[in-house]
């Protein structure tokens, strides 16, 4: 046993070791930090926040969208998109949802471990975690995300985790487990729509096994479309590099948000936003929910059509 300690506790050291976290400056937020293992690497601000606002390779493009007139900036009287990957809750309200988060934030290193919190927001007595975990070696990042109820009355809401990427890319996502008429009698997930849904628009192409949305820089007409996914997964291709975000839905569609949404993607001219949602819970005064994605990042994705066959073929082994 003391041996295998002794193993273990090398073995972690090791792995941390290969991961290193920097204080940066990043594009005029002075006090951002930048998690890196020598292949990817991502950039989390706490001058505002908490924001994921970088995530790519060494050097290479950012995956992510940054809205360049907000970058740097902070103290702002309104929310603002900035970017990057944060953390709301659902369903949305036009006003707590859009709490600010344009102030600074509390940061802690734990070996491989960022974690980013958020002070408690005054309007909607709720504080925001982001904890971010790098592989020693890889692309794979482990994104844990935390509501708290800090305020005085139960607070009815699910954790929704949004990720807005650069233009020009395409958005797929995987819907539940095809089956056979003879064997599937009944209904395995939700397809949800919102008011403005548009099953005509171009950018949009429903297959059998996913849903692609395309984001178009000349289209400024919203997109969204929703679904429940067991396994659930989005997934962007951009320059020829796929981000893929996990998440595990550990209940059934009635319990979630959205008419039973685990997964949303929504478009517009400026971005595409992947976002994974968990159940509904009652939080009591104190009490905190808990929401993972898994990231992973891969170069050399080529798809030569789009359709169910290519994808299963490109995609399959990346989303398992």
């Amino acid at each position: 046993m003391v041996k295998i300690t002794a193993v273990l506790t090398v073995f972690l050291m090791s792995a941390s070791a290969a991961v290193k976290i920097e204080k940066i400056d990043f594009k005029g937020w002075p006090n951002s930090y930048r998690i890196s293992n020598g292949t990817v690497e991502a950039v989390v601000t706490s001058d505002v926040g908490p924001r994921v606002i970088r995530y790519g390779f060494v050097g290479g493009q950012n995956l992510f969208k940054e809205f360049t007139e907000q970058i740097g900036k902070s103290g702002e009287k309104e929310w603002q998109a900035r970017g990057g990957h944060r953390l709301w809750f659902g369903p949305e309200d036009k006003i707590k949802t859009y709490a600010l988060d344009n102030g600074p934030i509390h940061i802690e290193i734990h070996g491989d471990a960022l974690e980013a919190t958020e002070p408690v927001e005054p309007l909607t007595g709720l504080e925001k975690k982001i904890v971010v975990r790098m592989s020693a070696a890889g692309t794979a990042v482990e994104v844990f995300h935390q509501l708290r109820n800090a305020g005085t009355e139960p607070f009815h809401l699910a954790p929704w985790s949004l990720t807005m990427f650069a233009q020009g890319g395409t958005g797929i996502h995987g819907l539940a487990a095809r089956g056979k008429y003879t064997e599937n009698l009944l209904p395995t997930g939700p397809l949800v729509l919102w008011a403005y849904t548009n099953f005509a628009d171009p950018r949009l192409k429903l297959l059998e096994k996913y849903v692609i949305l395309h984001q178009d820089p000349k289209n400024a007409a919203p997109e969204k479309i929703g679904s429940y996914n067991r396994d659930t997964w989005g997934a962007y291709l951009l320059n020829g590099e796929l981000f893929v975000k996990k998440a595990q839905a550990k209940a059934e569609p009635t319990a979630f948000p959205d008419y039973g949404c685990s997964f949303e993607t929504f478009t517009n001219a400026d971005f595409l936003e992947l976002e994974t949602l968990g159940p509904m819970v009652q939080l009591k005064p104190g009490e905190s929910v808990a929401h993972t994605e898994r990231w992973t990042l891969h170069k050399g994705v080529q798809l030569t059509r789009w359709d169910d066959a290519e994808l299963d073929r490109v995609l399959g082994p990346l989303v398992k």
